[in-house]
């Protein structure tokens, strides 16, 4: 396994009075072994041993380098160090402004949307994609996200690719307010072929116990607020993939009157980040509960927050899901309950909010770019939750 970017305290303490010691600097390959040979061994020139089988660690410092200047940018006041060591460290003696603070946490990976990216030999988006299944898992209880690390499992360490990869996550972070405080790059000759890899995270964040969302504050009458997804998102791509590669043989490069695009340029689309427009939302309004829409679909995943004494009735007739969800149902000839138990059919986040609030919600997440609407209401029922009418077009 070669090492990938853990944070090192850097010389230069932080200038908050609360944070502690930092140990001397060390040298960015401080995990790599020094080995002495024994007095009178002979020096050859035989390639190293690991080397000879599959593991470059060379490459996964070039890509180290590479990927520094974007790691940089995503730094929080918080942080302490740099890359070259163990852990990340971020400073929890900063948060003052809460009386009773709750950690949450998340991992998740992107699944098989990474096949589209090696297809496209496109790599610096598959990041957005990660920290959004993250990140925003994470904001449906109210939490902001502080830190995140990454794992980069791949069969052949490719600087230009890995440090591409890295990249997305980097921005992603920065648009989701969160710091990359560390990773790891895992080289698995043998196991995975030179030019494939697997991306996975983890952020932890913190929410004020009070402030807690969920569905213990849902209430009947509350209105559910639909948020626009920005394509297929990272759910559903098994599907999609069989769908359009072996039923349809199409090429990545088709170009498809209905995206306006080509295929691949269509499912490389970056999932939509709402972290910090939900974390204002909630702020602005009395919102009781978010959902993010991932695998499972719309009904599925708002259930999780429904209470047991409420159901929700949503409309399809509300919104038009994107071209590409047509497309998938008619190429693939998909049935529709089939679809809506896999995709997120235009729908990436919903909040339960009260139905005063609806102007100032909907106004809230429009100063983020989110397109939202009033798609259904909670009433008392038996925590179900019941799609009715259709899209417009369908």
């Amino acid at each position: 396994m070669v090492s990938g970017w853990p944070l090192l305290p850097v010389a230069e303490p932080p200038t908050r009075s609360t944070a502690p010691d930092l140990p001397p600097p060390a040298s960015d390959r401080q995990r790599l072994p020094v080995i002495e040979r024994p007095e009178g061994a002979e020096v050859t020139e035989t390639p190293n041993a690991y080397a000879e089988a599959g593991v470059d660690i060379e490459a996964a410092d070039r890509a180290i380098e590479l990927m520094k200047g974007w790691v940089e940018k995503s730094r929080r006041p918080e942080m302490i160090g740099g890359l070259g060591g163990f852990a990340g460290l971020f400073d929890v003696s900063a948060l003052k402004n809460y009386e009773h603070p709750l950690l949450a946490t998340s991992t998740d990976g992107v699944g098989t949307k990474v096949d589209i990216a090696r297809r496209m030999d496109k790599h610096d988006t598959i990041g957005f994609d990660l920290v959004g299944m993250v990140v925003d898992d994470l904001v449906v209880c109210g939490a902001e996200p502080l830190f995140m690390t990454d794992y980069i499992a791949t069969g052949k360490v490719v600087p230009e690719r890995i440090a591409a990869i890295v990249k997305g996550i980097a921005e992603a972070c920065v648009e989701a307010g969160c710091a990359l405080v560390g990773g790891e790059t895992a080289e698995h000759p043998g196991l995975l072929a030179p030019d494939e890899y697997d991306v996975a995270g983890a952020t932890t964040g913190v929410v004020e116990k009070s402030r807690l969302l969920g569905a213990h504050k849902v209430e009947a009458g509350d209105v559910v607020i639909a948020m626009k997804a920005s394509g297929l998102h990272s759910n559903g791509y098994s599907l999609v993939r069989h769908v359009f590669f072996n039923k349809a043989g199409w090429d990545l490069d088709r170009q498809v009157d209905e995206l306006g695009s080509s295929l691949g340029e269509e499912l490389l689309v970056p999932t939509r980040i709402y972290a910090k427009a939900c974390l204002a939302l909630a702020d602005a309004t009395g919102t009781h509960a978010m959902s993010h829409i991932t695998g499972g679909g719309l009904a599925a995943n708002l259930a999780r927050v429904m209470p047991k004494e409420l159901s929700a009735t949503l409309d399809r007739a509300t919104w038009t899901p994107q071209p590409i969800f047509d497309l998938v149902r008619k190429v693939g000839a998909v049935p529709q309950p089939d679809l809506e138990a896999t995709l997120n059919l235009g729908v990436g986040m919903v909040a339960l909010t009260p139905a005063d609030d609806v102007d100032t919600a909907i106004a809230t997440l429009a100063g983020f770019g989110i397109e939202a609407w009033v798609a259904g209401e909670v009433t008392p029922g038996d925590g179900s939750v019941t799609l009715t009418g259709q899209h417009a077009g369908w």
